[in-house]
């Protein structure tokens, strides 16, 4: 008898998957991805022909191919276990199109999580593949191409070749555009705060301005200016104030729901200076599994693609009896799967972003993980977990002080019982203010009166997270297309990162304009959410694919024939340098080539001269004493060597500064991580380090 082939996607989930399995009877083989797709040379959809798809087998996974399918006729039966999503489903209907498979045939397998018991569950209960799905891909493929293979090749000619449109990243480069808009067109307006300084039995605290007692009801009055500060100065008797009443009470604050993909990324990107990429990344090893010594290769999380917030009845009760013996009683809610948590854009196909088992403790475990997958798993561990333990109780006083009838309050709290932060610890940085008890009737000491003004600040520029947060919010693409989009609009220089914030780069700003007045109707955060939600009608079998992309298709075709007409070539300016082009005597201008940035000569064709972009630091190669530019690898990731290379071989993965080291003259290099700076010495005989936290 032959074996039972199992098909999935990636090298490390076929290990993973194959290490589970009893290899007599199962043989475990990935597809590398796709093994069909679109062609990349031409539009691939014939639009006379009712949109079909032209699929054609990737070129380079002939080999892939030819071993599946000589795999594919010895086995006894075929499961394809790709990821469980649209796309997963699409890649399994294309194996089974390439393998000759019945699409109606019980070859299917999902698993939410690549466990022994998971991965034996969905062995035994396989089904036919979910055309619904297939066709919600191939709609957003489809809609994909012809948005990026009609309005890219529109960029190149009236703009500049290398740029690219998309439904989602489109609206992506839109929104930080209108952002920067706002804050450009923002107007600060004045404002005043009035804090006191009070002092009772020696503990120092802190009053703030409320507003006008009037008849016994607090009046909350906004200070525009210094007239009105001197106004309730004047009033006042500035040595004491009274205390008018005191508001004992307790305040809860629940857990957090547990993570979504989105989530997920907001959190790491804010807590572990994560981006969107490197948490996807790295969340993808934890799902296809880590070694865990004798254990063997287990998934450690659960399928990190989800808008979800749903947990398994099974997991829940294994974390309340996790928490009973650990913690007590008191600590857990009692288990909530949170199945009536989901937004109306969710999906809901598989749940929330956990851990597969609540026992594998990240400090048990963190030998034999790296650094930043300790750092992620921890992450989604401790959330999971404290989303199974009861709200965090505060006990509260809030205090109203009266001079005159000008009225400050002060409030406190004092944490009582600690709940979920017993193991989510306190991540917002909440501060309890602990102020003395007071009585009513009380006169208490004024040390001091601290008028400030102030200007209100404009909207903040999208991070990473917040981009994220409001793409979701608005149902603009799905968990797996965020970090690819970020990835695309940053690679295409329409926004740039300046302090973590994104900022739209002059072409970012021409071509959204541009896609704003011609395409507006179709590449907006309205319209691609609702695109969304027929996608997602797709995949529930409501409506037909073709139908959504041919009713898409003929508001976008008439746009696209008014654009090619109404558009003039644009040109733009080089950007001119300080380097001189020493054929010349001119000032070269920087020029985008296939493989990026160069600096060219503007007398060109007179002048052919080009040079490569390099950054020098203004420090001096400890070895020959020429300049240090900034560099990249061949992976992208930035180093700083001489400039003398070949001839000389200095190199270092942290940045040298022009400071030289206190103790021996040396070079300094330094290393910046989320919360300190490192400064170190290069000489091996000195052993001069400082840390700075930052």
């Amino acid at each position: 008898m032959g074996k039972n082939l199992v098909i999935v996607e990636s090298p490390a989930k076929a290990r993973t998957i194959g290490n589970l399995l009893n290899k007599k009877k199962y043989d475990v083989i990935a597809s590398v991805g796709h093994i069909r797709d679109l062609p990349k040379s031409t539009l691939g959809i014939d639009i006379e022909d009712n949109f079909e798809p032209k699929y054609i087998t990737i070129r380079g996974k002939g080999p892939v191919v030819k071993e599946l399918k000589s795999k594919a006729k010895k086995a006894d039966k075929i499961y394809l276990a790709t990821d469980p999503d649209r796309e997963g489903e699409a890649i399994s209907w294309h194996l089974a199109h390439i393998l000759d498979i019945d699409e109606k045939d019980p070859v299917r397998i999902e698993f939410n999580e690549i466990t022994k018991d998971a991965v034996t569950k969905a062995l035994k209960n396989p089904r036919n593949i979910d055309l619904d799905l297939v066709d919600a891909q191939q709609a957003r493929r489809t809609l994909d191409r012809l948005v990026g293979y009609k309005i890219s090749p529109l960029l190149w000619k009236k703009i500049r070749r290398g740029l690219s449109a998309g439904r989602v990243q489109s609206v992506a480069v839109k929104l930080v555009c209108e952002r920067e808009t706002e804050i450009d067109n923002f107007k600060p307006e004045e404002y005043w705060k009035i804090k006191l300084d009070l002092v009772h039995d020696k503990i120092k605290f802190e009053a703030e301005f409320y507003g006008i007692d009037k008849n016994g009801k607090d009046e909350k009055l906004k200070l525009e200016n210094r007239e009105a500060v001197d106004k309730i100065l004047d009033k006042m008797g500035k040595k004491e104030i009274e205390v008018r009443d005191v508001k004992v009470g307790t305040r809860k604050r629940n857990p957090y729901l547990p993570y979504t993909t989105s989530t997920l990324q907001q959190d790491a990107h804010r807590r572990l200076n994560f981006s969107s990429k490197k948490t996807m990344a790295v969340a993808q090893q934890l799902y296809e599994g880590i070694s865990i010594d004798s254990q063997g290769t287990e998934g450690l999380i659960t399928y990190m693609r989800t808008d979800s917030t749903r947990l398994s009845k099974e997991a829940v009760d294994s974390t309340k009896e996790y928490l009973i013996n650990k913690y007590g009683d008191k600590y857990t809610n009692g288990g909530k799967t949170y199945d009536g948590k989901k937004s109306k854009e969710s999906q809901d196909a598989h749940e929330a972003v956990r851990p597969t088992s609540v026992l594998k403790e990240p400090i048990n475990i963190k030998e034999y993980l790296t650094s930043d997958q300790y750092k992620l798993y921890k992450l989604i561990w401790e959330r999971f977990v404290s989303s199974q333990m009861p709200a965090a109780v505060y006990d509260t006083l809030t205090v109203n002080l009266n001079d005159n009838d000008i009225v400050f309050r002060t409030s406190g709290s004092k944490l009582k019982f600690d709940g979920f932060l017993k193991v989510y610890g306190n991540t917002e940085g909440e501060n309890e203010n602990d102020i003395p008890m007071l009585e009513e009737r009380e006169k208490i000491k004024i040390s001091k009166i601290n008028p400030k003004q102030h200007f209100t600040q404009p909207p903040a520029r999208y991070t990473e997270a917040s981009l994220i947060k409001i793409l979701e919010e608005l149902g603009i693409g799905r968990p797996s297309t965020f970090s690819p989009t970020i990835g695309t609009i940053l690679s295409r220089e329409y926004v740039k990162l300046e302090n973590k914030a994104f900022m739209p780069t002059e072409l970012g700003k021409l071509v959204n304009e541009l896609l704003d007045e011609y395409f507006g109707k179709v590449i907006n955060e309205e319209f691609t959410a609702n695109l969304e939600k027929k996608l997602d009608d797709i995949a529930q079998g409501d409506v037909e694919w073709k139908n959504v992309v041919s009713n898409f298709y003929d508001d976008f075709h008439v746009l696209l024939e008014k654009a090619e007409e109404e558009i003039k070539e644009i040109e733009i300016k080089d950007e001119e340098t300080d380097e001189i082009c020493e054929k010349c005597g001119r000032n070269m201008v920087i020029k985008h080539g296939r493989f990026g940035k160069f600096l060219a000569c503007p007398g060109y064709p007179e002048c052919k001269n080009t040079k490569a972009i390099v950054k020098s630091l203004g420090v001096q190669c400890p070895k020959c004493g020429k300049d240090i530019i900034k560099r990249k690898s061949k992976k992208g990731r930035v180093f700083y060597g001489c400039s003398g290379y070949p001839d000389c071989d200095f190199v270092s993965w942290n940045e040298p500064i022009k400071e030289p080291c206190p103790k021996c003259n040396g070079l300094v290099t330094k290393k910046v991580t989320k919360n300190k700076e490192t400064l170190k010495c290069l000489n091996e005989k000195c052993d001069y380090e400082e840390i700075k936290s930052l």
